[in-house]
């Protein structure tokens, strides 16, 4: 059983998992607003070197030796590439994620020691983002039954409108031999026939509830994953305002970030 823990520093809360236990992480809070992931290391470990991106809702995962190509490239020293995760190669090396809805996955390989983090939000998750980061691993060595794969904080399904366009572009991407002809309404009801599915029915027409960490949580599984190496945060963004910014609930542009370090 997966454990979720508040821990604080100086005063301010933030979230760990245990299945994470043996590496520095944190799902931080708004508490922490304005703190960069350079102030932000610091609560986990001073001395690794960090590492973010310019988030662009895409599916690209990068190293840290590609951020460093691609920002030594830029005309400006502290040009960020565009991507939306990042799998370390050394040990020492934090890699962070920002959100504000969006899911933050952290991902870990006890065996190699190898991290990622990825920012997975509907458009991210529609064009199957996590797997990206999951076929990185691999290519660098790691087994499918040694990740370990953290969702943090994000905005609930049940609380998650969304058009039928939008739910059925997301879905798409845990159906099975889908025809391009296959209209919106045809996958909508192909998802609602799944076993806990990550849609719920809204009141509104045109429109349903979306899961989309349960989407992501699919895509994990089809890949080989079990229930065992996944953990789901018990929080939701749009409805814990006194611990979260929400786009969704506020439309202002204030995010969290979520951190972990390689070993």
């Amino acid at each position: 059983m997966n454990t979720w823990h508040w821990r604080t520093w100086e005063g301010l809360p933030y979230l760990t998992c245990s299945l994470l236990e043996r590496w520095s992480h944190g799902f931080f809070t708004q508490q922490f607003s304005p703190r960069s992931p350079a102030e932000l290391v610091n609560v986990l470990q001073p001395d690794a070197r960090v590492y973010r991106v310019k988030q662009v809702h895409g599916n690209t995962v990068m190293t840290p030796s590609e951020i460093e190509a691609a920002t030594s490239e830029g005309q400006e020293g502290d040009s960020l590439p565009p991507a939306d995760g990042i799998v370390s190669e050394q040990v020492q090396q934090a890699v962070w994620v920002c959100s504000a809805d969006c899911t933050p996955v952290l991902i870990a390989d006890p065996q190699t020691g190898q991290v990622a983090a990825i920012h997975a939000g509907w458009r991210g998750t529609a064009t199957r983002i996590v797997p990206q980061a999951i076929a990185r691993f691999l290519a660098s060595g790691s087994q499918l039954q040694n990740l370990l794969i953290a969702m943090g904080p994000a905005i609930a399904g049940d609380v998650y409108q969304v058009s039928v366009n939008v739910a059925s572009e997301v879905g798409a991407s845990i159906l099975p031999d889908k025809d391009p002809q296959q209209d919106a309404e045809f996958i909508i009801d192909a998802l609602q026939q799944l076993p806990h599915s990550p849609l719920l029915e809204d009141s509104q027409p045109g429109r349903v509830r979306l899961d989309v960490r349960r989407v992501n949580q699919l895509q994990l599984k089809q890949l080989g994953i079990s229930n065992e190496q996944i953990a789901i945060a018990p929080h939701c963004t749009y409805q814990e305002p006194d611990r979260f910014f929400s786009y969704r609930r506020d439309k202002l542009k204030k995010v969290q970030w979520s951190g972990i370090v390689s070993k």
